[in-house]
C-alpha cells in the first residue's frame, strides 16, 4: 500500500498503514452499499479505540486506500473526515491524516465478579443449591408458551408489585405450602431477598425505625443491606427455642430479621412458645417481625412448620425467593407486606426499578399454573435428604464422634468435631492447605458482636446441595486426611 505527503517531523509510527488496513477494514467494506460507509468508520474508530492504531499512526491518502479497497475515494475521505470531527484522527493541509493522541482507552475487558471459590477440591461452603437440576426442558417450555399468549401490554411498565397473575398463582402456592395468609394485593414481585431486605430498610427507616434486631449468629449480609437503606443492625442471641426475647426487649428496636422455620445458620426450628413470644413482642412495641423464609420447603423428616407469617399477618412480614429451589441467577422472590407497611414498600419498589421484568414473571406464574414449580421443589427435596444423608453418613465414617445438629432441613447442617482435631484456627489452616473449603460457625457472628469460641471446638456449617454425593464423601475424606497431618 503506498502513501502521499510527506512529514519532515517523523516519529516512529510515520510510516502509513499496511497490512493493518486491509485486516481492520476489508470487512466493514463486504457490507451492504446503503450501510457501508458507517461500517468503515466503526471499523475506523473501534481500531483506535482498541489500539491497534496508536495515536501518531499516520493513514494512507484517501486516494490510496480507496484503492486499495475497492471502494468510491468519497467513501474514505468521509470516513477520514468524521473521525476527524469525532476527535480520533487528526490533519493538515499536505501533512495527511493520522491517529489523534485524545483516545487513551484500550478495549474494555469484561471481569467476572461472581463469587466463586477457586482452585477447591472440596467446598463445603453453605448457600448455594444443585444449579445442574434446574428444569431446563420445563423452563424452556413455559418460555415459549408465554411468548406466545402474553398480551402485547404486558410488555409495558408492570404494576410495581408484579404481575396480577404472578401475585395470584404465589398467593395460591403460599398458601397452600406456607400456611400464610397470602392477599395478591399485599405481594409485591422483588429482584431476590436481598432487594426485598432492602426495601423494608427503607420502610423501616421511612417509619422513624432507625434500628433493627438480626439473629446472632446469622447472615452476614444483612448488616450491610440494612445499612444502605440507612438502618442499623442490632445483633440479639439466640437459645435452644430461637431468637432470645429478653435481650431482644434490651435492645430497644422495634422490628427484627428471623429465620424460624429453619434458623441459619444453626439450624434450629423455634418452638411453638418462642413463636407466640416474639409475635407478643412485636405486638408490645408497635414493631414488625421479618421472616426469611429462605428454604421453608425442604424438610426431610417431617412436615414442614408453617411460616410464622400465618400467625399474625399484621405484624409478620414475609421473604421468600426461588434461590434456592430454583436458581439465584434468576433473580425472583416475593414480599408479603401488612397493610400498613404496604404503600411505603411498593412506592420504594417504584421507584427503585419500576417494577421486575414482566417475561420473567409470567414465565414464573405459568410455571406455578402447570404444576411444574411443584414437581421441582419434589425433585429438590429428594435429592437433598439424600445428600443430607450422605453428609451425616460419611462424617461418622471419616470423623467419628462428629455431632450434628439442626433440623433434618435446608442445605446445609452444624458439626461439632471432637476437641482433639482443635484448635480450630489450626484446624481450618490444615483444611486450606489441602483444598478444602469450609466456613466455621464464627464466621457467621455479627461483625459488631463477638464470636463465641469459648469451648475451643471446631464448629462447621457444611454445605451440600451442591455436592453429588460422591463427592461428598470423597470431600470429606479428604478433610479427615488433613486434620490427621
Amino acid at each position: 500500500m503506498t502513501s502521499s505527503g510527506t512529514n519532515p517531523e517523523r516519529r516512529p509510527h510515520d510510516d502509513p498503514v499496511g497490512s493493518v488496513a486491509w485486516e481492520l477494514l476489508l470487512p466493514a467494506v463486504s457490507a451492504p452499499a446503503r450501510t457501508r460507509g458507517r461500517s468503515l468508520q466503526a471499523a475506523l474508530r473501534e481500531a483506535v479505540r482498541s489500539g491497534r492504531l496508536v495515536p501518531g499512526t499516520r493513514l494512507p491518502s484517501s486516494r490510496d486506500l480507496a484503492a486499495d479497497l475497492g471502494v468510491s475515494r468519497g467513501l474514505v475521505t468521509e470516513a477520514y473526515e468524521q473521525l476527524t470531527a469525532e476527535g480520533y484522527l487528526r490533519s493538515g493541509r499536505g501533512a495527511g491524516t493520522w491517529v489523534g493522541g485524545a483516545v487513551r482507552a484500550a478495549r474494555p475487558r469484561a471481569h467476572d465478579l461472581a463469587p466463586r471459590t477457586a482452585g477447591s477440591r472440596a467446598d463445603f461452603v453453605a448457600g448455594t443449591p444443585d444449579l445442574s437440576l434446574f428444569p431446563r426442558a420445563a423452563w424452556v417450555t413455559a418460555h415459549r408458551g408465554v411468548l406466545a399468549e402474553l398480551p402485547h401490554q404486558d410488555l409495558g411498565y408492570p404494576d410495581p408489585r408484579g404481575l396480577p397473575r404472578l401475585r395470584a398463582a404465589l398467593a395460591e402456592l403460599l398458601t397452600r405450602r406456607r400456611g400464610v395468609v397470602a392477599d395478591p394485593e399485599r405481594i409485591v414481585v422483588v429482584s431476590g431477598v436481598a432487594q426485598a431486605t432492602t426495601l423494608l430498610g427503607f420502610a423501616l427507616h421511612a417509619r422513624g425505625l432507625p434500628t433493627v434486631g438480626v439473629e446472632d449468629p446469622g447472615s452476614p449480609q444483612h448488616d450491610a443491606l440494612y445499612a444502605a437503606a440507612g438502618v442499623t443492625t442490632v445483633p440479639v442471641p439466640l437459645d435452644d427455642e430461637g431468637i432470645s426475647v429478653g435481650p431482644l426487649r434490651a435492645a430497644g428496636v422495634r422490628a427484627v430479621v428471623t429465620t424460624p422455620s429453619h434458623q441459619f445458620p444453626t439450624g434450629i426450628a423455634y418452638s411453638a412458645r418462642r413463636r407466640a413470644e416474639l409475635l407478643d413482642w412485636a405486638r408490645s412495641v408497635d414493631g414488625f417481625v421479618l421472616e426469611d423464609d429462605y428454604d421453608g420447603d425442604f424438610r426431610y423428616d417431617r412436615a414442614p412448620v408453617g411460616a410464622l407469617q400465618g400467625l399474625d399477618p399484621d405484624r409478620v412480614v414475609y421473604a421468600g425467593s426461588v434461590s434456592k429451589s430454583l436458581a439465584p441467577g434468576l433473580r425472583l422472590g416475593w414480599l408479603l407486606v401488612p397493610q400498613t407497611l404496604a404503600d411505603e414498600v411498593v412506592e420504594r419498589k417504584r421507584t427503585m426499578d419500576l417494577g421486575h421484568p414482566a417475561i420473567d414473571q409470567a414465565l414464573f406464574a405459568r410455571f406455578m399454573e402447570r404444576g411444574d414449580y411443584d414437581r421441582q421443589l419434589r425433585r429438590c427435596q429428594r435429592a437433598y435428604r439424600e445428600r443430607r444423608d450422605a453428609l451425616v453418613l460419611a462424617l461418622d465414617e471419616h470423623l467419628p464422634g462428629t455431632e450434628v445438629s439442626g433440623i433434618a432441613a435446608g442445605l446445609h447442617v452444624i458439626a461439632a468435631l471432637p476437641h482433639r482435631y482443635g484448635p480450630q484456627e489450626k484446624f481450618l489452616a490444615r483444611l486450606g492447605a489441602a483444598g478444602v473449603t469450609v466456613r466455621p460457625l464464627t464466621d457467621y457472628a455479627h461483625a459488631h458482636a463477638e464470636p463465641d469460641d469459648t469451648e475451643g471446638g471446631v464448629r462447621l456449617v457444611l454445605g451440600y446441595a451442591h455436592l453429588s454425593p460422591t463427592r461428598i464423601r470423597d470431600g470429606v475424606r479428604l478433610m479427615a486426611e488433613a486434620a490427621r497431618d
